[in-house]
């Protein structure tokens, strides 16, 4: 199973707001701590944000983040609004 962590106090502070925002979202997020690849339409992001993952945390909340397998991390890179997390 993958933990989180974050590399940034931005990113870090943007984690734990949403993290108990709304219902639902502790579920998905441990859904994805099982599998970061395949849940809550993870999905491979492309041009300046090439090697990063994002996922879906709700209607308007997306999750940017990097999946470290050798330490078996989710690096958390920006948690919001389309605009936030894609900024």
């Amino acid at each position: 199973m993958y933990k989180f962590t974050t590399r940034s106090k931005k990113a870090e502070k943007q984690f734990y707001e949403i993290l108990n925002s709304r219902e639902g979202i502790p579920a998905k997020l441990e859904k994805l701590r099982i599998d970061p690849r395949g849940e809550s339409d993870a999905h491979k992001l492309k041009g300046k944000l090439e090697g990063k993952w994002s996922c879906s945390l709700g209607y308007d909340i997306r999750m940017v983040y990097e999946i470290d397998d050798k330490n078996k991390e989710i690096v958390v890179v920006a948690v919001g609004s389309h605009k936030e997390a894609y900024g």
